[in-house]
C-alpha cells in the first residue's frame, strides 16, 4: 500500500451527520471526535469509516478524560471488529480552516495505533452554505500525514479521497439541521457529568 495520500476515506451517512450536529450542539466552542472503522476487506486502499464518537466540547486538551473515552470506545467495539481510524475537529471560529496543534497532538495519538488515522475538520463555510444549494461533497476537509510526517490537507485538488458513502448524506443532514436534531447529540463531556447520559447515542437517528 502507498502512502497515507493515496488512500480514500468513505465516512457513512450516521458517523458524518453525528459529528456535524455535535459541532453545531456547541457552536461557540472548539469540539471533537473519534471516527470508527476499519480497513476495507474488499480493498486495502480504502478505510471504511462506520460510525463516529463525539468527544468533547470543552478542555479539549486534558489528557486524562481522552485516554479514558478512547479505551472505553476501542473495548465497546472491538467485539464488532472496529477500531478507532481517525479524528474528527471543529474549531472555535467560524472562519478557521487550520489545524490547531491540539488537533494535531490528537491526531498523532490515534495515528500511533492506525498509522492510517486521517483528521476530519470541519469547513464552517461549507456547512453554511448547504441550506443554499445541493453541493453533495462532504462538509469536511480531509488532512492527512505526508511522508515527512506532517499534516496536510488533501482532496483540494478536485479529486477528492473523502467519499460519502450514501450521496444523500447532505439532503438528509440538512433535514436534521432544520429539525434541530442537533439538540438531541450527547458526547463524553455529558457522560462523565452525568453516566446516565450515553455517548454512543442509541436513539439519535431513530
Amino acid at each position: 500500500m502507498g502512502g497515507n495520500g493515496e488512500l480514500k476515506y468513505e465516512i457513512s451517512q450516521n458517523a458524518y451527520i453525528k459529528l456535524v450536529l455535535h459541532s453545531l450542539r456547541h457552536k461557540t466552542a472548539a469540539v471533537n471526535g473519534v471516527l470508527v472503522g476499519r480497513i476495507s476487506p474488499k480493498d486495502e486502499g480504502v478505510v471504511e469509516i462506520s460510525d463516529s464518537v463525539p468527544l468533547f466540547h470543552s478542555n479539549l486538551a486534558l489528557l486524562p478524560p481522552l485516554e479514558i473515552s478512547l479505551i472505553m470506545i476501542e473495548e465497546h467495539y472491538v467485539a464488532q471488529g472496529l477500531s478507532i481510524v481517525g479524528y474528527f475537529h471543529a474549531n472555535e471560529r467560524f472562519d478557521d480552516v487550520e489545524l490547531s496543534g491540539v488537533a494535531k497532538n490528537i491526531g498523532d495519538h490515534i495515528s500511533r495505533y492506525f498509522p492510517q488515522a486521517p483528521i476530519l475538520l470541519l469547513n464552517n463555510k461549507k456547512l453554511e452554505a448547504l441550506s443554499k444549494g445541493k453541493d453533495r461533497s462532504p462538509v469536511m476537509q480531509l488532512c492527512v500525514k505526508d511522508a515527512s510526517k506532517n499534516w496536510r490537507v488533501v482532496g483540494t485538488d478536485g479529486g477528492s479521497k473523502l467519499l460519502l458513502k450514501e450521496p444523500s448524506a447532505n439532503v438528509v443532514l440538512s433535514d436534521y439541521i432544520s429539525s434541530e436534531k442537533w439538540k438531541d447529540v450527547t458526547d463524553f463531556d455529558d457522560h462523565l457529568d452525568d453516566v446516565t447520559k450515553d455517548w454512543l447515542n442509541p436513539g439519535l437517528f431513530n
